[in-house]
């Protein structure tokens, strides 16, 4: 969607305030025995607290709350019984309505002391991020963001997952434009101000290519790979972006 008003701007903020409070309570109780549906039932009820709701399972009809992925599980990963373990990987990736408005955020947790591998791989995909953001900005096109991301995963010896990508969002979860990780010459859309986007590397320490899994939501690498993403919603202008879920 694109902001056109300041009652929209104000209702966006709020909802990207809700999200931000919900990852950083979600991210405080990551720890080795937690399970991934414990940790699905704090966002949710961060969410009520603030009179917010999850997106995904009333757009979707996704079984949780959260998607929350482990390790080689690069996105939408199922909420279950799963404990997390000392050197695990996990990917909070929080979707919230509210007011009809939407905001969409997502951040990779180390599990206690993870792999060099593990780490370098979570720095690679919120540096990926920041990179893009130079761009992220009036005049530029959605394959810029992409060029950036890529430059930065490759330069640090990882790979994209080209399948996954940003995308519009602020009337619902996916709007146009995409906004992919790569180098697309067809992302062509010109970035304009007031035009609301998510922005999110995903990352593999392998290949890049990914499988779904038997539960038909849940992705993980093809190679058994690391993974790690990195997300945030925000606002073109003329200047630096408005992060709305930083």
């Amino acid at each position: 969607m694109s902001i056109h008003t300041d009652e929209e701007f104000e209702k966006l903020k709020a909802i990207g305030k809700i999200v931000r409070c919900s990852l950083d309570e979600m991210s405080a109780a990551v720890r080795s025995g937690i399970t991934t549906l414990e940790l699905d039932h704090i966002g949710l009820r961060m969410l009520k607290q603030h009179g917010a709701e999850a997106a995904p399972p009333k757009v979707y009809g996704f079984p949780g709350a959260v998607c929350i992925s482990v390790n080689d599980e690069a996105v939408h990963g199922v909420p279950g019984g799963r404990k997390l373990l000392e050197g695990d990987l996990v990917k909070l990736d929080l979707v919230a309505m509210k007011d009809g408005f939407f905001a969409d955020a997502a951040m990779t947790i180390r599990v206690g002391k993870v792999s060099s591998t593990a780490d370098d791989l979570v720095r690679c995909a919120e540096a990926a991020f920041w990179r893009a953001m130079n761009v992220a900005r009036i005049g530029f096109r959605t394959c810029h963001i992409g060029r950036e991301v890529e430059r930065e995963v490759l330069h640090r010896g990882f790979k994209v997952m080209p399948e996954f990508g940003g995308h519009g969002v602020g009337r619902t979860i996916h709007e146009h434009p995409s906004v992919p990780n790569f180098y697309d010459r067809s992302a062509w859309t010109k970035l304009f101000s007031g035009l609301v986007i998510a922005v999110e590397p995903i990352i593999s320490a392998g290949s890049g290519e990914g499988v779904l899994m038997p539960d038909r939501w849940t992705v993980r690498t093809a190679d058994r790979s690391l993974s790690a993403h990195y997300e945030h919603t925000i606002v073109i202008t003329k200047g630096k972006p408005v992060l709305l879920t930083a």
